[in-house]
């Protein structure tokens, strides 16, 4: 069956679309070119968030309850661009009908889209000084108690259902909400994320978005090592789905591909490369980093790695 979506838009019409809100201080605009041999980047303003979200996650970690910094490192940029440029949302109005959905997958990952949320305008970003506390309301794990969270996640390997479901309902609805998911790598081991993939598939909901941060790592080591992935890609065309390989942390590659437009009947997964702990030089890449509490020292040391790296 196939599901036609209402709201077909190319990449250049999809930042053009006036119905879609920027978040202040931020202005959609064209792909990167070439002006008079200078080159212009029109995501500085993109890079500028995604360092301040991932101060935020540092901060977050070195608080009461610690934080998944290595997974909420590597989906930062995931994040950004999706709040940033992707969605059709509007933070002053959290519930507001005509938005588009997104579930975050990968729960462990909380701290990571309270901070992007937060810096969108969703909430002040004083909450997050609340992160984990019993007085505030940013647990560990999303809840839809946060605004801007859609369900609460966490257990792995449900957000792709979660996420199914929400498109069937835009479909019967008749609505032109679009709905996009962030799946951690690891979850994927998860079989209940392949029997979403072929119901998605098999109703033609070319409405739903699947994002694969693809940062090899899991809590106990390589995904590769644990249970192997690959051909990742193929799996997925297997399934029915049209399928994009990325950079997930080169924001002129990233959001081009977040915002291609639809194929008729059929779902669409972006697998987007990443590095666990990206942005803090000392944990990128290590299991180590995948959850930590930081001590005063070593959010020192983490906060000067970040702010070097830039």
């Amino acid at each position: 069956m196939s599901v036609p979506l209402a709201r077909p838009v190319s990449a250049q019409a999809a930042t053009d679309h006036p119905s879609v809100p920027s978040a202040p201080g931020l202005v959609p605009g064209p792909a990167p070119e070439l002006v008079e041999g200078l080159p212009t980047d029109p995501h500085d303003d993109l890079r500028e968030k995604a360092l301040a979200v991932r101060e935020h996650v540092l901060r977050m970690a070195a608080g009461t309850v610690g934080a998944h910094i290595g997974g909420c490192l590597s989906a930062t940029d995931l994040l950004v661009a999706l709040h940033f440029r992707v969605l059709r949302i509007r933070p002053e109005e959290p519930r507001w009908e005509g938005r588009d959905r997104f579930v975050l997958s990968k729960g462990h990952a909380g701290a990571a889209l309270y901070a992007t949320l937060a810096e969108r305008g969703f909430f002040p970003t004083a909450d997050l000084d609340t992160y984990g506390t019993p007085a505030g309301h940013l647990g560990a794990h999303p809840t839809p108690a946060v605004p801007g969270v859609e369900f609460a996640t966490g257990s792995l390997g449900h957000g792709l259902s979660l996420a199914t479901g929400l498109a069937l309902a835009a479909h019967r609805a008749g609505a032109d909400t679009r709905v996009y998911t962030l799946l951690g790598d690891g979850e994927l081991q998860e079989g209940s994320n392949w029997e979403a993939a072929m119901s998605a598939a098999h109703l033609g909901l070319d409405n739903l978005t699947a994002v694969v941060d693809r940062n090899r790592l899991q809590i106990s080591g390589g995904t590769e090592e644990r249970m192997g992935l690959e051909p990742l890609a193929d799996k997925w065309r297997a399934f029915g789905w049209r399928v994009t390989e990325t950079d997930g942390h080169d924001f002129t590659r990233l959001v081009p591909a977040l915002e291609r437009p639809p194929v008729p009947g059929r779902p669409s997964v972006v697998i987007a490369d990443t590095v666990k702990g990206r942005g803090v030089r000392h944990l990128e890449h290590r299991k180590q980093g995948h959850f930590a509490k930081l001590s005063a020292s070593a959010y020192d040391r983490a906060l000067a790695a970040l702010r070097a790296g830039r």
